[in-house]
C-alpha cells in the first residue's frame, strides 16, 4: 500500500529532476503535450494516483513529496490522451541501470579537502583512458572508477597532468565506448555510479592530475533512450521535445539529434555542461563532434547549417568562461575551423583548445607509410607550425587517440608491422612520432597503454594488457623522461612551454628535419630548444644543423638510448661546443651523432 505519510507540500524547490532537501524531495519534469504527470514507484506500489505533480507554466509539472530520501527510486507517469507513459526522470542524477528506475540523488560528499589548482594550458599533458578497459581487474566485468583511481599513482610519475575520460554517462548494458548516451545526467552504475566518480576527481586532484570529461551532445541514444517521444508528441514519427522532428534530426548515429532550436533543450544541455564543472568539480570537458553540432552532415555544407547548434555551444563557453575561465573546454571538430577556438567575442565559438586531425593523420602517415623515400617532410613541417588563431595551444595534438586506434585502424606499432608491434621498426617510429607529440606546438596527448607498447586495436571488450608495462620499463621511461622536457620540470627546455618555433632544417633526401622552440622573445640559455628527428633507416655518425647561438649545447634526450629499449643502439650523441659559421640560415652550427628513426632533443647551457 502506499506509504501515508507522504504528501505533496504547497512550494517546490527550484531545480529540475529530483531535488532532495531535508524534508523531502521536490520533483520537476518538462512535459508540454502532457495532460497529467506524476510521480511513482515503490514508495506508493507504482500508483500513478497517489503523488500528481502540479502544471507550473510552460509545459512545466512539479511536487514537492514529504518523506521522499536520497536512494528512492522512482519513474514519471505521464497522461497523453489515452497513451500513459512511464519513463526515466531526464534530470536523474543516477538509474539502477538504464532500462530501470530513476533514483534520488545523494548530493552529500566530503569535498572539505579538494584544493586543486588547474594546471597552465601549455603545462597540460592529457591522457585519454576508457574506465571499462583501462584497468579491469576481472575480464568478465569492465572497470569502475574506482579502479582508475588505483593506477593514479602510476599516472603522476609518469608525468600526466590530466586525464581526458571518454563518456562515463549511463549507456545500455555494461560495455560500451560511450558515445551512445541512454541518460545524460546519470553516471554509469556498472562504473560505479556518482559517489565513485566524485571520488575519482578528488583522488585525481590530490595526485595533483585534473578531470576533463568528454560529453556528448550530437545525438542522444539510440538504446533505452526515455527522451525519445518523451511526453508522447512526436512529429514526422521523430523523437519528440527534446529533438528535432524533421530533416534536422539525421546523424550517423540515427534520427536523434537534440532541438537546439528549443529554449528547453538548450537549457538542459547547458545544465548538463555545467553540472559536471561545479558539482562534480570536473575541470574541463570535451565536446565530442561538435561538427555535427553547427552542421546536420558534420561538413562545409552552409545549406545545412544548424546556426542554433553553434549559437548552443557559444553559450555554454561564455557561461563557463564567465565563472569559471580555469576550466578548459576542447573541441572535437576535426575540420581545421580556427574559429571553433577563437574568442566568442571575434565571432568565434569560444573553446579553449580542438583536436587537430591535420596533425595526427599527417604524422601518422610519415610514421606508417613502408619506405623512407615516400616520407613527407615537407608536411610533416607544415603541420609543426600549425596553429589556430596565432595561439600553439589552442590544439591537441596525437598519434593515438580512441577513433585512431579503431574503427578499422590500430595502435601506431601495429599499423608499422601488423602482427610485430614489439618489433625494431614499430618500436623506434612510434616513439619517433611521441618524441613529436611532445615537441611540437599544442596541447600533448596519449592513449591509454600507448606508453608501453599496447597493440591491436581498441575495443570496449578487451581490458589493457598490463604486463605489456612490465615487459617495456624503458618504453615508459622514455614517455616519463619525454614528459619531464615538455614540462620543462627541470628548467632546462623552457621553449616547449613556449608559442614560438621555427623549422630550421629540412633535409627531404635524407629525410632529416630539425626545428627549434622557444618561449621568449630571444630564447637564450634554459629557453631555446632545439629537436632533430631522422625520419630514415640511416645513421649519421655527425650530423650538422644549425643554432642561434655559441656556447655550449646539451643534449638533453636520445631516444635510441638503449635503456629505453634493448633492441635500440644506444647511438652517442654527445654534447658539443657550438662553431661560429652561419649554416640552415642561423649564425653558428654544431654536428651530433644521430641514429635511425630517433630524435634528439638539445638545449644550451648556461654560463
Amino acid at each position: 500500500m502506499p506509504n501515508s505519510d507522504l504528501s505533496n507540500t504547497l512550494i517546490p524547490h527550484a531545480g529540475m529532476g529530483a531535488i532532495p532537501h531535508a524534508a523531502g524531495t521536490t520533483f520537476r519534469v518538462w512535459a508540454p503535450h502532457a495532460d497529467a504527470v506524476s510521480v511513482v514507484g515503490p514508495f506508493n506500489d507504482w500508483n500513478s494516483t497517489t503523488h500528481p505533480l502540479t502544471h507550473e507554466a510552460d509545459g512545466y509539472w512539479a511536487a514537492d513529496i514529504a518523506g521522499l530520501t536520497s536512494g528512492t527510486e522512482y519513474k514519471f507517469w505521464l497522461r497523453n490522451g489515452e497513451a500513459e507513459l512511464t519513463r526515466h526522470d531526464p534530470y536523474a542524477r543516477e538509474v539502477t541501470h538504464s532500462a530501470g528506475s530513476s533514483v534520488v540523488p545523494n548530493h552529500e560528499f566530503d569535498w572539505s579537502d579538494d584544493h586543486f589548482e588547474m594546471p597552465a594550458w601549455n603545462e597540460l599533458v592529457i591522457y585519454e583512458l576508457h574506465v571499462g578497459t583501462f584497468n579491469a581487474p576481472d575480464p568478465e566485468r569492465p572497470g569502475t572508477f574506482l579502479d582508475v583511481v588505483a593506477k593514479l599513482g602510476y599516472l603522476r610519475d609518469l608525468g600526466i597532468n590530466a586525464l581526458e575520460i571518454m563518456p562515463p554517462t549511463e549507456f545500455p548494458g555494461g560495455r560500451s565506448w560511450g558515445y551512445n548516451p541512454a541518460h545524460p545526467f546519470a553516471l554509469e552504475t556498472d562504473y560505479g555510479g556518482p559517489q565513485a566518480f566524485k571520488e575519482l576527481v578528488k583522488q585525481a586532484h590530490r595526485h595533483g592530475i585534473a578531470i576533463i570529461l568528454d560529453v556528448v551532445y550530437n545525438h542522444f541514444g539510440p538504446g533505452d533512450l526515455d527522451l525519445w517521444q518523451f511526453d508522447g508528441w512526436a512529429e514526422n514519427d521523430g523523437g519528440g521535445i527534446y529533438f528535432y522532428n524533421d530533416w534536422r534530426a539525421e546523424t550517423p548515429w540515427g534520427h536523434n539529434r537534440p532541438d537546439y532550436s528549443r529554449d528547453e533543450v538548450r537549457r538542459y544541455i547547458r545544465d548538463n555542461a555545467l553540472m559536471w564543472l561545479e558539482d562534480y568539480r570536473v575541470d574541463g570537458l570535451r565536446c565530442d563532434s561538435i561538427s555535427h553540432i553547427r552542421n546536420v552532415h558534420g561538413s562545409t555544407d552552409t545549406a545545412h547549417d544548424l546556426p542554433e547548434g553553434w549559437s548552443l555551444m557559444k553559450w555554454i563557453n561564455e557561461e563557463i568562461q564567465a565563472t569559471m575561465p580555469w576550466k578548459i573546454t576542447i573541441a572535437e571538430d576535426l575540420l581545421g575551423n580556427e574559429y571553433i577556438t577563437r574568442p566568442t567575442d571575434q565571432e568565434g565559438q569560444g573553446f579553449g583548445a580542438q583536436w587537430d586531425a591535420a596533425f595526427v593523420n599527417i604524422i601518422r602517415d610519415a610514421l606508417t607509410t613502408p619506405h623512407d623515400a615516400d616520407r613527407n617532410l615537407v608536411a610533416v613541417a607544415e603541420t609543426l607550425t600549425q596553429t589556430y588563431n596565432g595561439d600553439a595551444f589552442q590544439r591537441i595534438i596525437y598519434t593515438e587517440s580512441h577513433d585512431e586506434v579503431a574503427n578499422g585502424k590500430s595502435r601506431v606499432p601495429e599499423e608499422i608491422m601488423p602482427g610485430e608491434a614489439a618489433s625494431w621498426f614499430p618500436k623506434k617510429r612510434a616513439t619517433l612520432g611521441a618524441t613529436l607529440v611532445f615537441t611540437a606546438p599544442g596541447i600533448p596527448m596519449l592513449f591509454q597503454g600507448q606508453e608501453f607498447l599496447a597493440d591491436g586495436y581498441f575495443s570496449d571488450d578487451q581490458p589493457l594488457n598490463w604486463d605489456y608495462a612490465a615487459h617495456h620499463p624503458g618504453l615508459v621511461q622514455l614517455y616519463r623522461d619525454l614528459i619531464r622536457l615538455r614540462r620543462n620540470l627541470d628548467g632546462h627546455t623552457r621553449g616547449l612551454l613556449g608559442q614560438h618555433l621555427a623549422v630550421s632544417h629540412l633535409n627531404d633526401t635524407d629525410k632529416v628535419l630539425a626545428f627549434r622552440r622557444w618561449a621568449d622573445t630571444d630564447g637564450g640559455p634554459g629557453d631555446t630548444t632545439i629537436i632533430v628527428a631522422n625520419f630514415a633507416d640511416q645513421t649519421h655518425l655527425a650530423y650538422t644543423i644549425g643554432l642561434p647561438a655559441g656556447g655550449h649545447w646539451r643534449v638533453r634526450f636520445n631516444s635510441d638510448w638503449q635503456g629505453y629499449d634493448d633492441e635500440f643502439g644506444n647511438f652517442e650523441s654527445v654534447d658539443t661546443q657550438a662553431e661560429e659559421g652561419e649554416y640552415d640560415g642561423l649564425p653558428f652550427h654544431a654536428s651530433f651523432g644521430l641514429a635511425p628513426y630517433s630524435v634528439l632533443i638539445i638545449s644550451q647551457e648556461a654560463g
